[in-house]
């Protein structure tokens, strides 16, 4: 049944007579149920769980509250649940890891909080798992990537989600798309991300049609719901969250990647020299970050490149130009970096009175910061030392003695020295001028 897209009201027990119930016909099969872009309100009813033969279910972009009905456990053929976009609440129910038919779950844009149950491992054939736009916390567990390996969609978008990226989800050899962008992440981006096959492959998924998969994606510095084309996509984001550290060189092996998305973290280091290898690249953002060091010529190289922002970074030197370069004009995309010059840039590299930078003085520049805690530390011991030094003489009356004999010892040492050196000079010297006497 099908009764999506229409401007259908009211709670869900004013469907049509049949929807409701089945208790009257053993033999009736309703393997779809599709319900969504309406205008449904009030709580899921529980006469919809007497479907149990169900195996699409799109209850999304409606107007439903409440939970997510116990009796849900009893759809175990369910092989798509979508709930997005309404306004739902709780947690989500450990049983919903039970439905081991399960390859898409989509709750995204509701009011679900909690941590993710651990019974979710359980589905093991699960292609699409989008939890965005909720108030899901805690810590990503390593079962995500180690339990299930099928994964196409990871998208946690805008949750409050902790601690690092697992990094067993490299080993989800299908992933498209890696969405957790706008939570509270820290540590190191993966390096084993580069591993990702599904990003360096060209291959298309086969997802059933007639199942309406909507997958929202920020690119292009806007936020795209993909529908029919979904599975073409293939896109990280782990922008806006605590990411430190360099930005894996491993990433430009990714060459089917379509975006890449790191801005506003606290990633520092320069960008990959070999970054042109990602051919298919037409969006990327870095913006946000410590980045420093010079643009890669080989960005130019991206000729599929039509959104690019590398603002507020540490950049020095030429902007890079041709190719798909030369069509991006727009100099904000480069602002926030005050030792860029060139077009688009009004900053002109060949002017005097803006000095170009040269290599010896970007080296330099880079390692100014490193200088100044070099002298510091010198500084620091010497006092250190000296001060050390004063205080065990104070405190130790023997070692004051010791060392006031050993100073004079020494002087006289060295008086010693230097006129036994003198009294030889005055001998080679009399030695000479006697000759000259006698002559």
């Amino acid at each position: 049944m099908d009764l999506s897209h229409n401007n259908l009201s009211g709670p869900l027990t004013n469907l049509p007579n049949g929807v409701g119930s089945v208790d009257d016909d053993e033999d009736f099969i309703d393997p779809s149920l599709y319900l969504q872009n309406n205008i449904f309100n009030k709580s899921i009813p529980r006469s919809l769980c007497k479907r149990t033969g169900l195996l699409n279910f799109d209850l999304s972009k409606n107007r439903l509250i409440g939970i997510i009905p116990k009796c849900f456990k009893n759809l175990q053929k369910l092989q798509f649940l979508r709930l997005s976009s309404n306004g739902l609440s709780g947690i989500i129910p450990s049983f919903i890891g039970n439905i081991s038919e399960l390859s898409s779950l989509n709750l995204n844009d509701n009011n679900f909080s909690g941590e993710l149950p651990a019974e979710l491992w359980n589905l093991s054939g699960l292609l699409v798992l989008d939890l965005g736009d909720n108030a899901f916390c805690g810590k990503l567990p390593e079962w995500i990537g180690e339990k299930i390996k099928s994964l196409w969609v990871f998208r946690l978008h805008k949750n409050n989600f902790t601690g690092g990226l697992p990094r067993s989800l490299c080993t989800t050899m299908f992933l498209q798309i890696l969405d957790v962008a706008h939570n509270s992440l820290t540590g190191t981006i993966p390096h084993c991300l580069g591993e990702l096959q599904g990003m360096r492959n060209h291959y298309r998924m086969y997802f059933s049609k007639g199942n309406e998969e909507a997958i929202i994606q920020y690119m292009k510095g806007s936020s795209y719901e993909y529908t029919n084309t979904w599975d073409q996509v293939k896109n990280i984001d782990l922008s806006n969250n605590k990411f430190v550290g360099e930005i894996p060189v491993e990433l430009t092996t990714l060459s089917e990647l379509m975006g890449l998305n790191l801005a506003n973290n606290n990633l520092s280091g320069g960008i990959p020299d070999n970054i042109g290898n990602m051919t298919t690249l037409n969006s990327l953002d870095l913006s946000g970050n410590e980045l420093g060091g010079m643009i890669p010529p080989s960005i130019a190289a991206l000729t599929f490149l039509s959104h690019l922002n590398l603002s507020n970074n540490k950049l020095l030197g030429r902007i890079p130009t041709g190719n798909q370069l030369q069509t991006l004009i727009d100099p904000s995309i480069y602002s926030g970096n005050k030792d860029l010059c060139g077009p688009p840039l009004p900053k002109n590299c060949s002017n005097p009175d803006d000095a170009t930078i040269t290599p010896n003085k970007m080296y330099e520049a880079a390692h100014e910061p490193n200088k100044v805690w070099f002298y510091m530390d010198i500084m620091c011991g010497s006092a250190t030392g000296f001060w050390g030094v004063i205080v065990v003489l104070i405190l130790k009356k023997q070692w004051r003695h010791k060392l006031f004999m050993f100073a004079e010892e020494s002087m006289d040492k060295i008086q010693v020295a230097i006129m036994v050196r003198v009294n030889k000079m005055r001998i080679g010297r009399g030695a000479i001028l006697d000759p000259l006497k006698w002559n």
